[in-house]
């Protein structure tokens, strides 16, 4: 406990070993702990990763008034209840529109909207990281152009050029066409 306190005191004032050494110390037990309540290897560290970053980012407020174990585990903990929350949503969000369109369109316009779904998602595959973000991010998720910029870490007209590159793509895979 006196380490962590240690640690803790010099991530304020900015040391990265100090980081590291916390991480380093504390992820194996995160990481069982994140796979024992998500049974998801991947959306495990996912969650783990989260927690650090979020806790480097506000190391400087953050005061141990406990155990930093305890303290990072309930983060996990909360995480990972988010995620299975998300989870659960995305999948009744599935299900209640599969239900729809299936009670409202005729079966042969169910199983070509679904195959067009498939085509997109095989479309999206294929593209670059960062111009899917940039797509996808912005038509479904709703996203602004600059807050996108921020979050990837470039200029405006850098994601217009990866959204507007994105889209062309899209269109010549899905028109069976080769992009340039």
């Amino acid at each position: 406990m006196l380490e962590d306190k240690l640690l803790v005191m010099k991530c304020k004032r900015g040391s990265k070993d100090a980081m590291r050494r916390i991480y380093e110390k504390y992820k194996d037990y995160l990481l069982t702990l994140a796979r024992a309540l998500l049974n998801e290897k991947a959306a495990a560290e996912d969650v783990v990763h989260d927690v650090f970053v979020c806790f480097a980012q506000s190391v400087d407020k953050f005061q141990l008034t406990g155990s930093l174990k305890g303290y990072l585990a309930t983060c996990v903990r909360n995480l990972a209840i988010d995620t299975i929350r998300l989870r659960k949503q995305h999948v009744q969000n599935l299900y209640a529109q599969n239900e729809a369109r299936a009670d409202s369109d005729s079966p042969e316009q169910y199983v070509m909207e679904e195959e067009e779904l498939t085509q997109l998602r095989q479309a999206l595959s294929q593209l670059p990281h960062e111009q899917r973000e940039a797509v996808v991010l912005h038509l479904k998720g709703g996203m602004k152009f600059k807050k996108l910029a921020k979050l990837q870490g470039v200029t405006i007209s850098t994601i217009h050029g990866r959204y507007r590159y994105g889209l062309y793509k899209l269109r010549s895979l899905l028109n069976r066409e080769k992009p340039k």
